[in-house]
């Protein structure tokens, strides 16, 4: 299994490879070899700033002669008109770089905004908002990273870090009972330890799974008074069971399962469907 530092090489050397090819035809026609340059990142737009260690790892790859100075560091918020950091060197470097390490650096700090926002909404209660699976192909590891960044916590990085039994897996398993019961013989079996989530839709597999042992239960589309019923149930059997909402839920909805007490709260537009920052890499003449 590769680590996290070599699936972001990876990931670098694919967006590399998609967008300057065997070199950016503008930029080796037009400017001289020798040249040298100096350009700043710009923020256009307030939010939380997130993938400036990234874009260090973007310059460093591509041509280690980058000189890069930072300014405002990963998840500090920043305004419009603020500067980043700096990066000279030669530039068809920065020329080719430019466009990867944006994409990279949009990105995650939308999404770290999108999340301080959510997060905000929970301000004075114990609830913590959760990503999901719901991610960029390749970019996963990024925009959990920004979601951290945001103020949120993760979820499971991938379907191998955590045992989250679904409808489709009690359904296929013939039930809660047997499949958390496979689930804890099967993490015997490989010496892992792993926690087990369970998904439930009514009060009957609520309490099947606390039957079972598991470690978390997660209220499927439940409406925040439902979940206050079942929290306080889950309460009253096992307090140490973790709790956590997921399904449709919006912005404006997310205090409401707050204040019914979960313990998280997973959000898939924090990854899935949100806007980039704006911001642009600007020549320094």
């Amino acid at each position: 299994m590769k680590t996290p530092d070599e699936l972001i090489d990876d990931l670098l050397t694919l967006s590399f490879a998609e967008d300057v090819g065997d070199g950016d035809a503008t930029t080796l026609s037009t400017i001289p070899a020798d040249a040298m340059g100096r350009q700043h990142l710009l923020v256009k737009e307030d939010g939380i700033i997130a993938g400036v260690d990234i874009a260090r790892k973007v310059f460093e790859k591509f041509d280690p002669t980058l000189k890069m100075t930072v300014m405002i560091p990963d998840g500090t918020p920043v305004k419009k008109g603020d500067i980043a950091f700096v990066v000279e060197g030669p530039v068809r470097s920065l020329l080719q770089t430019e466009r990867t390490m944006l994409n990279i650096m949009q990105r995650m700090s939308g999404i770290a905004t999108t999340t301080a926002r959510y997060q905000a909404r929970l301000n004075g209660l114990k609830a913590k908002v959760l990503d999901t699976r719901k991610t960029t192909p390749g970019m996963r590891l990024l925009e959990k990273q920004a979601v951290k960044l945001g103020g949120g916590a993760n979820h499971r990085i991938g379907l191998f870090d955590m045992i989250l039994i679904k409808d489709n897996h009690v359904d296929f398993a013939g039930g809660i009972t047997k499949a958390v019961q496979r689930a804890k013989e099967w993490c015997r079996e490989q010496n892992k330890d792993l926690k087990i989530e369970v998904e439930v839709r009514n009060t009957d597999e609520i309490l099947e799974a606390l039957s079972a042992g598991v470690d978390r239960i997660m209220l499927d589309n439940y409406t925040p008074e439902r979940t206050a019923e079942a929290v306080k149930l889950i309460r009253e059997k096992n307090p140490a069971v973790e709790i956590e909402s997921s399904g449709g839920i919006t912005l404006d909805t997310l205090r409401a399962y707050g204040e019914a007490g979960v313990d998280f709260i997973s959000v898939g537009a924090l990854t899935h469907s949100v806007k980039g920052l704006d911001m642009s890499f600007k020549a320094e003449k």
